[in-house]
């Protein structure tokens, strides 16, 4: 296994586990704030896996970059879906529509 590989998969199970911890100690009053503020991590990781698929370096990094951009758009519209629909829950029932 060469050095960048064994360093990328090191970084990819370390901030895999401080995400994971982080996420799961956070108050619910905080959740609509934190998914806005994931959707925007997501919206950058887009632009990553974009520039990845396109380089084209090797099949496998153009499916990997491929999938990777619709794992982080399906994260994005589910994001905001949840997030509209949480602050719609917070809305008085005259002012349902928007």
């Amino acid at each position: 296994m060469s050095t960048d590989l064994e360093m990328g998969l090191y970084v990819f199970v370390l901030a895999t586990f401080l995400g994971f911890q982080l996420i799961r100690r956070v108050s619910p009053l905080l959740h609509t704030p934190l998914m806005s503020l994931t959707n925007a991590i997501s919206a950058i990781a887009v632009v990553g896996s974009i520039l990845v698929a396109g380089e084209q370096k090797s099949d496998l990094s153009t499916v990997l970059g491929t999938l990777a951009v619709a794992c982080s758009m399906i994260n994005i519209v589910g994001g905001y879906l949840i997030t509209y629909r949480m602050l719609r829950m917070f809305r008085k029932s005259g002012r349902d529509k928007p």
